[in-house]
């Protein structure tokens, strides 16, 4: 089973919808049970930081996801859901994140218009699981805020929007986060998915 955690923002169902195409057995939850004993977690997300950890907060979700890490359960986060692995965000109030990974998350500085929306390919710095290096791969993105000043060893994959690099894909241990959003991404977004819930797969075996 994955849980995909509900703290009140995000696209939850077009996430459970996407999985649920390629055969998971998924569960939209805040229940801190149900989501420790998942076999992987998705933390989702459409909005701000200050506000996603206002709500994790607010429904006793941040030690869950820290017991998650803990646990080394599969973790999956998308967009704000990744944002928020970051040490700290920048959008409204300066507000700490989980420091999953090292890094910020700031207004995107590029020449042209915010938010970013659209299609653009992802260039690959190293080899990841989730990942075909060879496919020609373009995802869907919708933010506002990147992540900056971060580790380039948990880099796996960057776009360019105009003069930008934006950071897209990160990797560490069992922990997965993603800028763009794979549940939107076509085909290409759904053998991410496809790969995660293997990853997932392997952790319920070996448990």
């Amino acid at each position: 089973m994955i849980a995909i955690i509900d703290y009140g923002l995000g696209n939850l169902h077009s996430v459970k919808n996407a999985l649920d195409t390629l055969g998971a057995k998924t569960i939209i939850t805040s229940d801190p049970y149900e989501i420790e004993r998942a076999d992987g977690v998705i933390l989702p997300g459409v909005g701000a930081f200050e506000e996603a950890m206002q709500n994790l907060n607010k429904r006793n979700l941040i030690d869950v996801v820290y017991q998650v890490v803990k646990n080394k359960t599969p973790l999956l986060g998308i967009c704000l859901g990744m944002q928020v692995m970051f040490e700290r965000g920048y959008e409204g109030q300066i507000t700490d994140g989980f420091s999953f990974f090292k890094g910020e998350v700031t207004r995107i500085k590029v020449d042209g218009k915010i938010p970013h929306m659209g299609w653009n390919q992802l260039e690959y710095t190293q080899d990841d699981v989730l990942i075909d290096k060879e496919q020609d791969a373009y995802v869907y993105f919708v933010h506002s805020f990147v992540a900056t000043n971060y580790d380039e060893d948990d880099l796996v994959a960057y776009s360019m929007y105009g003069n930008a690099k934006i950071p897209a894909y990160f990797h560490k241990g069992q922990i997965y986060a993603m800028q763009y959003h794979p549940e939107k991404s076509g085909e290409v977004g759904l053998a991410m998915l496809k790969k995660f819930m293997e990853v997932c797969d392997d952790y319920s075996t070996s448990n």
